[in-house]
């Protein structure tokens, strides 16, 4: 008898955006692994869920690896969430849930649906989305320029993820291409603000203040 692996999406901001089931799931488990701690916990105590919290991240070691699995097969239910939004996309997550797939076969991995920083950019990006290309946080430095390279003769529309700190340095990555830009800023939280246009013209809109927080880029024809 093994337990159930939950993969819950988590609010990628406002934390109303967070479904009913994801908050009786989170109720229910015997232990929730966190990407931060301290970022979940605020989750939890908004929700007043009292389940064990523990941290996984992309640092974990092959102790914390094996201590997962021993839970489930004791037939404890563990739950998987990230700092914001659906695990294991563009998320350390990814890397536990093939694991488990492959050294317990036998596990449910049960998916508990939400919010996501991609589908949320797309339902408002204005861009065909029945094929893009989505890739992610660019290099930071080994790769960077061939990553540009690849979304300027890219067929599809290419979305991809940026930090506070290198979202300038991606506009002028992308201003020798004559395509068309969308980006959300800080989507679903107090200073949400979309800006379309080509590279130079976002460029121009951004105000050097409002260069902090998180970014999605749609770069498309």
């Amino acid at each position: 008898m093994f337990g159930n692996f939950f993969i819950v999406a988590t609010p990628i901001g406002n934390l109303d955006d967070i479904t009913v089931r994801a908050v009786e799931t989170l109720k229910g488990v015997d232990l929730i692994l966190a990407e931060d701690t301290r970022v979940t916990r605020k989750l939890l105590d908004h929700y007043k869920i009292e389940s064990p919290l523990e941290s996984f991240h992309e640092h974990s070691d092959e102790i914390k690896y094996q201590k997962i699995f021993n839970l489930l097969r004791q037939n404890k239910n563990l739950a998987l969430v990230s700092d914001a939004g659906t695990p294991a996309i563009n998320d350390p997550g990814a890397f536990l849930v093939q694991r488990v797939t492959i050294e317990l076969p036998e596990v449910s991995i049960i998916p508990i649906p939400g919010a996501s920083a991609l589908t949320a950019f797309l339902s408002i990006a204005g861009l065909k989305s029945d094929q893009f290309l989505f890739l992610g946080f660019p290099p930071h430095k080994k790769g960077r320029r061939t990553f540009f390279e690849k979304i300027r003769n890219a067929e599809y529309p290419v979305i991809f993820f940026e930090s506070t700190h290198r979202i300038v340095k991606a506009l002028e990555a992308l201003k020798e291409s004559d395509k068309e830009i969308v980006i959300g800023r800080e989507l679903t939280k107090k200073f949400e603000t979309i800006y379309r246009g080509s590279a130079q013209e976002i460029l121009e809109k951004l105000p050097p203040d409002q260069t902090r927080g998180e970014f999605v880029v749609g770069v498309y024809k």
